[in-house]
């Protein structure tokens, strides 16, 4: 197995890019193997890690279809729902309260 080449960060050549900026140009890694990585020092712990793609293998990515968008739809209705009273609160309850903020407040001041 070959060793990956390891780049500081912001010192990456040209071709190369991280899946979020893959995806701002459009494409996508499309099955292909990491390419290289870059590396951030930390001072108190290992070093933050970005993998590379290269950009000449990558993909397009692929169009929504209704059937995804449709599903996509559902899901962040189901994180905009609350459990507790079953209204949609306008915005992805939070996982850590489990509840919409109204309920919380409510459920913390009974007990």
């Amino acid at each position: 197995m070959a060793a990956l080449p390891v780049y500081r960060w912001r010192l990456a050549p040209d071709g190369y890019a991280t899946r979020r900026q893959l995806r701002a140009l459009g494409l996508r890694p499309g099955g292909q193997d990491v390419a290289a990585q870059l590396e951030r020092p930390r001072r108190r712990h290992g070093p933050l890690v970005a993998y590379l793609y290269r950009v000449d293998r990558a993909k397009p990515v692929r169009p929504m279809t209704p059937g995804r968008r449709a599903a996509l739809a559902k899901a962040m209705t189901a994180r905009r729902t609350c459990p507790n009273c079953r209204r949609d609160a306008g915005y992805c309850i939070p996982r850590s309260l489990g509840m919409c903020v109204p309920c919380s407040d409510s459920f913390t001041a009974a007990a």
